[in-house]
């Protein structure tokens, strides 16, 4: 360990990656805003589901576009390395409020961008390649520890073997679920859409998927089958990006991948970028080195084995619930579960109190289609939302409301059930990381990971 933490390397592929992820975050957010997805999500509903812990994160009306603003241009100086462990550390805390504001927008790949970003926070990015090291000739360097690009890698390696183990489950390999449901809907596709009608396609899909995700790590850090990995890489994202509205997230992936290209590639690379935008040779001349102090080191090692302690232990949590983790879902955010379940539902809440106040909800008064989609499926939302009936409501005159609801889902094509206990005064109960045990049972098992 202490001769690998002696290694070093060029410090090319961790400035690429840097300029590669900062373009692509600041895409995403001009997309984002050009497609009116600011205000239709965190402006125009009246009210947000924020997480456990995070119910601090609000969202601050058209004031929400200057923290798309902030975070855009953060974006855009972490590309150029202007300014940039300020500008890594903004574009961190503006993308990660944005994804904390309403739990029902939680995408998998917004919780690796923070991630990513947090991880990058500490990690010499700019030390080659830069807007800091051209302005600073200290800083510009040959060589940076090797640990710096491994950790990188690592994380993505790690992202992808815990999907691949989420997708070893008795729904996805023996039953083909969901894409059994998703693909027939893609059949209009030009040239290969008639596949998709046939059920033998949602099970080559869903073999593939799973040996994709747990062979591809191990591919890319192979020398001699990285490059045609690479293209199964480009290949897979761009058909997960035809087939299902999943936003930036393939190209992110796609553009993640190049960090386990060999150093020559990245400093060729480097080398044609400079050419093509007439930029001084200098700029990628360096004689240093750039180290840490022995105290900086320390810090960096225990924080680095927090971080990667907690991102193997998140996906395990469901263990500690009781019930099918599909069905509860308590454990499941923050997991690398990708696209592994179609989950719908129906939720009908009834509002009384003593004085024999009773009302029908109408959620459509309250939520967004998307926030109701989102809601009737997933029970820590439902307890929000009762929440939100209650205090709305006794502000309305009802004494001491209660809140009950009545809950219909559907996993993966079997018959819908009853979710949530309606003889279950939500009202009454406590929001928290222990089990609900007001959550009716699935009486089925989804065995797997």
């Amino acid at each position: 360990m202490k001769a690998y933490l002696q290694k070093t390397t060029s410090p090319a592929p961790l400035a690429l990656f840097r300029m590669a992820l900062g373009m692509m975050l600041f895409l995403s957010i001009v997309r984002f805003w050009t497609k009116g997805w600011i205000h239709e999500l965190y402006i125009e509903p009246n009210y947000h589901f924020p997480f456990y812990g995070f119910q601090f994160v609000r969202p601050l009306g058209e004031f929400t576009y200057v923290i798309f603003i902030i975070c855009a241009v953060a974006a855009l100086m972490v590309a150029l390395g202007w300014f940039y462990r300020a500008s890594i550390i903004t574009l961190f805390l503006s993308f990660t409020y944005i994804e904390l504001i309403d739990k029902s927008t939680y995408l998998n790949h917004y919780y690796f961008i923070s991630m990513i970003c947090l991880l990058m926070i500490f990690l010499p990015a700019h030390a080659y390649f830069s807007m800091d090291a051209h302005r600073n000739r200290d800083l510009n360097s040959q060589s940076i520890p090797l640990w710096c690009i491994d950790s990188v890698k690592l994380f993505v390696c790690m992202i992808y073997i815990f999907a691949g183990l989420a997708k070893i489950n008795t729904d996805w390999l023996l039953h083909a679920q969901p894409l059994r449901i998703w693909l027939p809907a893609k059949n209009d596709m030009p040239f290969i859409g008639f596949l998709f009608n046939y059920t033998s396609t949602a099970y080559v899909f869903s073999w593939a998927g799973c040996i994709y995700d747990l062979t591809i790590p191990f591919l890319l850090l192979n020398n001699n089958t990285r490059w045609w990995a690479f293209g199964v890489v480009v290949v897979f994202h761009l058909l997960t990006a035809m087939l299902f509205p999943i936003g930036m997230f393939p190209y992110i992936m796609i553009v993640t991948a190049s960090i386990f290209f060999p150093v020559a590639f990245h400093e060729k690379m480097s080398a044609r970028i400079a050419l093509w935008l007439h930029l001084p040779k200098r700029l990628l001349q360096a004689t240093n080195h750039y180290t840490f102090n022995q105290t900086t080191f320390k810090f960096l090692a225990i924080g680095f084995f927090i971080f990667f302690t907690v991102q193997v232990a998140l996906p395990f949590r469901y263990l500690f619930y009781p019930g099918e983790l599909f069905w509860t879902e308590q454990g499941y955010r923050f997991s690398w579960r990708v696209m592994l379940m179609e989950k719908s539902g129906y939720a009908q809440f009834t509002v009384t109190d003593h004085t024999g106040k009773k009302i029908t909800v109408d959620n459509n008064e309250f939520l967004t289609p998307l926030q109701q989609k989102m809601m009737a499926t997933q029970p820590d939302m439902i307890l929000q939302y009762a929440h939100m009936l209650r205090d709305y409501y006794e502000k309305l005159g009802y004494r001491n409301p209660s809140v009950f609801v009545d809950s219909y889902v559907a996993v993966n094509g079997r018959l819908g059930k009853a979710l949530v206990d309606p003889k279950t005064d939500l009202a009454k109960k406590d929001d928290s990381l222990l089990h609900k045990s007001w959550i009716l049972p699935f009486n089925e098992k989804i065995a797997g990971f």
